[in-house]
């Protein structure tokens, strides 16, 4: 990586971090609600009714394409990981639609007068090797000067349209698998604090949700999302609110990553986390502390698949049952 002889901590250019500086949940939806769906002839398979993970347009019997893009600001201090971590996080909304991500292109934003231009090599050459371990092309893109740090990808896949994995399609009785484990949000804001470094957190951001998607389509799952900044409990209640179910989440078999309730306790709890708690606040049953309710909604980046079914290997949290959208927490 570029050797720069005083290092640069590039989280302390950007007021939020990662998947944590999303738009509130609430007000995004209310940006959205209204707006019209497009060019709509039977082909837009998945468009903007739900806020599912990417849109999905139908261009023969058996192939449909996914479009999505993502970008956020440094979410750790190391270039090359910024990078490795961003294209892994944009590559799983094609993933979590049941898709293969086949070509992706750059988004890149650059305070060119306060960060070494150099250090923007490093997060492209992060990106093109996650991009390669994907097996998609990653060509061109697109940039501009801008006073804060911003680093994504648009990406486009394929998908079967008869075989995807919406967040509509959930049906009572089914278990709720999640393939990563939580604290993403806790140690990232940790991290931008203190400059400590978790090697746990960057190897979690920067696995692919490629092999849960293969497994869960496999498995004849239909319905599933990706959980990042909205959390656990923020993804899911957007589940359960576009397949008209309830679910119950059992506390206890959520995973979490090493270090995280101990950053939690310590107070480095994301303003995402703390707004996507509000937001899920109204359509929660639950006794459990505040402490750990913020936990279930941490803002995660690059988080891993909310499954409707079960995936070899990974836990089950809970159940969809009949009801109103509503979250019980046991």
């Amino acid at each position: 990586m570029t050797d720069l002889a005083a290092p640069v901590r590039l989280t302390q250019y950007a007021a939020g971090g990662g998947c944590a500086c999303k738009i509130p949940p609430g007000e995004l939806e209310a940006l959205v609600g209204g707006m019209p769906a497009g060019h709509a002839d039977g082909e837009l398979v998945v468009g903007l009714e739900h806020g599912d993970d990417a849109a999905v347009v139908r261009i023969d019997g058996r192939r449909a394409v996914v479009t999505t893009a993502d970008f956020f600001t440094p979410v750790v201090d190391d270039a090359y990981d910024w990078g490795r971590i961003a294209a892994a996080n944009a590559l799983s909304d094609v993933y979590a639609m049941g898709g293969e991500p086949i070509v992706a292109v750059n988004l890149l934003a650059w305070p060119r007068d306060r960060i070494p231009f150099e250090l923007a090599a490093d997060v492209l050459q992060g990106a093109a090797d996650v991009c390669a371990e994907a097996g998609t092309y990653l060509a061109g893109g697109h940039s501009i000067d801008d006073p804060e740090p911003k680093y994504g990808l648009a990406v486009t896949g394929l998908a079967d349209p008869d075989r995807l994995l919406r967040n509509d399609a959930g049906r009572p009785g089914t278990p709720l698998t999640l393939t990563k484990p939580l604290g993403l949000g806790v140690l990232n804001n940790r991290h931008k604090a203190t400059g400590e470094v978790f090697a746990q957190a960057v190897a979690t951001m920067t696995t692919l949700n490629r092999d849960a998607s293969r497994a869960a389509l496999a498995a004849g799952v239909v319905c599933a999302t990706d959980v990042t900044g909205f959390g656990l409990l923020g993804h899911l209640l957007k589940l359960i609110r576009a397949s008209e179910v309830g679910a119950v989440v059992e506390a206890a078999a959520v995973p979490c990553l090493e270090g995280s309730r101990e950053a939690l306790a310590a107070g480095f709890v994301p303003g995402g986390s703390r707004r996507n708690l509000d937001w899920v606040r109204s359509s929660l049953d639950s006794s459990l502390s505040e402490e750990e309710l913020l936990l279930l909604a941490d803002a995660q980046t690059s988080g891993g698949l909310l499954v409707a079914g079960e995936i070899p290997g990974c836990p089950v949290v809970g159940e969809l049952v009949p009801g109103p959208p509503r979250i019980q927490i046991v």
